[in-house]
């Protein structure tokens, strides 16, 4: 496996002043990214956004991955809700393989507050909610499989989501589903909330890792919290990490400032190349 010299950046396309994708690219590659992450939003409507998506990429916008919008979730306690997630997933999934990218991002479901108030009692029993995630991604793996793409399942904190909040939970699901098409995705946000040790978490998952997500402690812009960038960057280079790093996050302060500072953190976090 080849670890590119740096590893490359992509902005999530709603951060990014411009009104289509041929001029935001244009900004995001004048500040230092080299691709564009898309919304996957619901009712099928990235595969609505096809002309617009295929004019994009024959003028050189290069759009690596896509990361799912709120709405109906494949671990919903609806069977017909979590049945549209996988519909829309399929979708997104064959969008991103035209494309020429990656994969697609999701997480498991949103928080319900069943597990924090009374009663107590979680809408649906815990070996339910296992096999209802491992129908789904099975089903999906084997679809990215067919596309040539990957499904990487994002661990949330424990406010957002009532099933997945750890990569090694993650982990153990992509294990049991047991396809090379179902990987894991590390978000720093959530991560800084649940692991215990980001970096021992990040080389537990090492194994099933294929996409992560990076903003600081606070939600914002690397750069605008806590996170230290240099430890992190130098622990997904010693585990040989060869994906993208997606910037997710709200930007605080001047829209195009913000997405420079967000660069620059993570490129002076690369280890410097020695002069030939």
């Amino acid at each position: 496996m080849t670890i590119p010299p740096t590893l490359p950046l992509a902005c999530q396309e709603q951060l990014l002043p411009g009104d289509d994708l041929i001029r935001k690219h244009a900004l995001a590659a004048a500040l230092g990214f080299a691709g564009i992450e898309l919304r996957g939003r619901g009712e099928l409507a990235l595969a609505r956004r096809l002309p617009e998506l295929r004019r994009a990429r024959a003028a050189g916008v290069v759009m690596p991955t896509v990361r799912v919008e709120p709405g109906p979730l494949i671990g919903d306690v609806d069977p017909e809700r979590s049945a549209d997630a996988v519909r829309d997933l399929r979708s997104q999934l064959s969008v991103v393989a035209e494309l020429g990218g990656v994969g697609v991002t999701t997480p498991a479901a949103r928080a319900t507050p069943a597990r924090r108030l009374p009663p107590f009692q979680p809408p649906r029993p815990p070996a339910g909610d296992r096999q209802a995630l491992l129908d789904a991604l099975g089903t999906l793996g084997e679809h990215a499989r067919a596309e040539g793409v990957t499904l990487f399942l994002a661990p949330l904190n424990r406010y957002e989501d009532h099933l997945v909040n750890r990569l090694d939970e993650a982990v153990a699901l992509c294990a049991a589903v047991g396809l090379p098409s179902v990987r894991v995705a590390a978000d720093t946000f959530h991560m800084n909330i649940e692991e215990d040790d980001v970096h021992a978490a990040l080389r537990a998952a090492a194994p099933y890792l294929g996409h992560v997500q990076v903003s600081d402690t606070n939600r914002h812009q690397p750069g605008a919290g806590h996170l230290d960038w240099p430890e992190l960057v130098r622990t997904l280079r010693d585990l040989g990490y060869p994906g993208w790093l997606a910037l997710g996050c709200r930007l605080r302060g001047e829209p195009v400032q913000a997405l420079h500072q967000a660069v620059t953190v993570l490129r002076h976090a690369e280890p410097r190349r020695m002069a030939a």
